[in-house]
């Protein structure tokens, strides 16, 4: 039995002797047959060290406050719960160095995703209770973690519109050093470019689940060439094969291992790769439920698990099987407890062979015991600078790349415009036919009263959706991009606010323009101006109504249902419904701050003030000032300069709030959480 496990150990490692010498599977499985490196780290060699690492997860902070409350559960009661908490690492310690890759694979729960976390330093709802993360011989800071990782999130977030190209200038643009030049940050774009094997599509859109652009695994490379375009010396990636299929999983990690050969340290997360992208691996870590039970070459595993009893079978693969000998089986409560014994003794032998090694890696023979898979400078430990601490760009830099990025991306979403456009147009031909080949004869005062009416109330309504969805089909890419500091708030919310103006004016035009003629309103040059600039705030208003609850709120749907319900409370206490005079003291107190009451107001001082309006009834003819009708409806409290006034405040109060909520609020999506 002996001679026949030596047997297989050895067929496997010569298998994968065989196969490296040859080149065959880079042959066969690789996109582009050029090999060299374009874009190499240029600092000085990397480390990263986790030392006896014991992590705390609080499992009540990863379910959003909003599910809990939908569960009638207290958010912050739930969070002081002691049975909440569990360990999702425990004494875990390792080293790493430039030069090489460190695959992190294990089943679900394994502790893959808090490691990550508390690396880069985004340890949401969990702390560390014992051990540190060291970054080339200091102890991990924030500030430290931002000058020298980068994070690829497992979700590529990225704006659709835009080619590969466009993507990565916009990015050089704001993370690259304010010292580049624009000479400097083209080449730069284009070696990057050129090392992630993207040229045959970097003239291509990105695109997304609903636009048409690049493959999956050119999408993720794209999310790679976002932060690789900074230089960074450790790179970690958090299941960068999720989604793809296996030829382009494999030239994906191909890709990584060419990096990590640029002298650059990879650190990657995967459930169970398939055996050729086993073999790209130069470090192994397997873990269950937070323990470490191999940590070493990956050539080495499965003479590792053989020399412990535990052989791979034949023509399996080694990380399919050992992933699954040590995963924890709850199928039911005999299993589960069977299972986390072995996988503990596996763990605790793992502990012990390893114990006092420098870098607690499993070596195969003895004489490895001082060597490493990659030779180490001697001051490596004393290097803390991982780049160039080069002062970024400024706001004034960042404000005007993030409008120019927003523009190019939003007009070039034509069927969106187009059907904004064909919404705006249809509504203002629908209501101004509605009244539309009365010729000389005049409305009467409620029939243009509720024009008036559903002029300044209806197309708003239709501006709320289109925003909120917008807003939150962003928010995971604001939240990645806020997080690495790849520019502040106040730039977002200018280039937000400024960068939406033009299709607002286009949508406002093509709403308010036909209505007002075709439904023969008072033809005056000067009175339609007024109608219109009332128009385009009101509509402005309701927009930043709805930008302050999408960033306010954590879903589309919460968003959405708060936008809606306070409109509609702004819509019934508008003065049309019902007089204002006859409304009692909370719905009165609406009415204040409502700026379709407002819009009302003007439009309605607009049309009849100053104008003496003719009525019939019966055979009796009567000629009555404007100015008494509209102050009959409680519509003339203020003069209409107070009630552009008041819309533009009220304007800068969803303002103020969309602010802050950008400054205080995690713009987490869904998930995110």
């Amino acid at each position: 039995m002996a001679e026949k496990t030596k047997d297989e150990t050895q067929l496997w490692n010569g298998t994968v002797l065989q196969d490296a010498s040859q080149g065959l599977q880079d042959s066969l499985f690789s996109s582009e047959s050029d090999n060299s490196l374009y874009f190499t780290y240029s600092g000085q060699s990397n480390t990263l060290e986790v030392r006896d690492l014991t992590y705390q997860v609080d499992i009540a902070s990863q379910v959003p406050w909003f599910e809990q409350l939908a569960q009638f559960k207290i958010p912050w009661r739930s969070h002081s719960s002691q049975d909440s908490c569990e360990l999702g690492i425990r004494n875990l310690s390792f080293k790493v160095r430039s030069g090489q890759m460190l695959a992190i694979i294990g089943s679900s729960g394994c502790g893959r995703a808090s490691l990550l976390d508390v690396i880069t330093g985004r340890g949401h709802g969990g702390k560390m209770k014992s051990g540190q993360i060291w970054i080339n011989g200091q102890p991990s800071t924030p500030q430290l973690v931002r000058k020298c990782v980068a994070h690829v999130r497992q979700h590529d977030q990225l704006l659709p519109n835009l080619t590969v190209r466009e993507t990565l200038t916009f990015i050089a643009q704001m993370r690259l050093p304010r010292t580049f030049s624009q000479a400097q940050r083209d080449k730069r774009v284009e070696d990057v470019i050129a090392e992630l094997r993207l040229r045959q599509c970097a003239n291509t859109r990105v695109g997304n689940t609903y636009v048409r652009g690049v493959s999956g695994g050119e999408r993720r490379r794209v999310s790679i060439g976002v932060q690789l375009l900074w230089n960074p010396g450790i790179l970690i990636l958090d299941e960068p094969t999720s989604g793809l299929d296996s030829f382009t999983a494999h030239n994906l990690v191909t890709t990584l291992s060419r990096l990590a050969k640029g002298n650059r340290l990879v650190l990657i997360s995967l459930h169970q790769p398939r055996s050729d992208i086993f073999r790209l691996f130069d470090l192994v870590l397997l873990m269950t439920s937070g323990t470490p039970i191999y940590l070493g070459a990956a050539q080495h595993m499965v003479q590792y698990f053989t020399s412990i009893g535990h052989p791979c079978p034949r023509y399996s693969n080694p990380a399919d099987y050992y992933v699954d000998l040590t995963s924890i089986d709850r199928r039911s409560k005999e299993r589960e407890v069977a299972t986390v014994e072995k996988a503990q003794s596996l763990a605790a032998l793992f502990l012990e062979k390893v114990q006092g090694f420098d870098d607690f890696l499993w070596k195969a023979e003895a004489k490895e015991l001082n060597t490493s898979t990659h030779p180490v400078s001697l001051t490596l430990t004393q290097d803390t600078d991982c780049g160039t601490a080069a002062e970024l760009p400024g706001m004034i830099q960042q404000f005007s790349t993030l409008i120019r990025r927003q523009i190019s991306n939003d007009f070039r979403d034509l069927p969106t415009l187009l059907i904004h456009g064909s919404e705006a147009c249809l509504m203002s031909l629908i209501i101004g036919f509605l009244y539309y080949g009365h010729g000389a004869k005049q409305l009467s005062f409620m029939d243009t009263a509720a024009l008036l009416f559903m002029i300044g109330a209806l197309i708003p309504f239709n501006v709320i959706l289109d925003v909120v969805s917008k807003c939150h089909s962003e928010r995971s890419m604001l939240y990645y991009e806020l997080e690495d500091g790849l520019y502040t708030a106040g730039p977002y919310f200018f280039a937000k606010i400024l960068g939406e103006l033009p299709e607002h004016c286009a949508y406002v035009i093509i709403y308010a323009m036909p209505i007002y003629w075709l439904t023969n309103l008072r033809p005056v040059p000067e009175l339609f101006l007024l109608h219109f600039l009332l128009v385009w705030l009101v509509v402005f208003c309701c927009r930043t109504m709805a930008l302050a609850a999408s960033a306010m709120l954590p879903t589309f749907h919460m968003s959405s249902f708060f936008c809606n319900a306070l409109y509609n409370s702004f819509y019934l206490t508008a003065g049309f419904m019902i007089n204002l005079d006859n409304l009692w003291i909370v719905p009165a107190w609406i009415s204040k701050v409502s700026f379709l009451r407002w819009c009302f107001s003007g439009l309605m001082q607009i049309q009849f003030n100053g104008h003496l309006y003719t009525t019939q009834v019966g055979n009796f003819t009567f000629s009555i000032l404007g100015d008494t009708m509209v102050s009959a409806m409680d519509l003339n409290s203020h003069p209409l300069y107070a009630i552009y006034l008041i819309v533009i405040s009220i304007s800068y109060g969803f303002l103020f709030l969309y602010y802050l909520s950008l400054k205080l609020i995690k713009q987490k999506s869904i998930q995110d959480w």
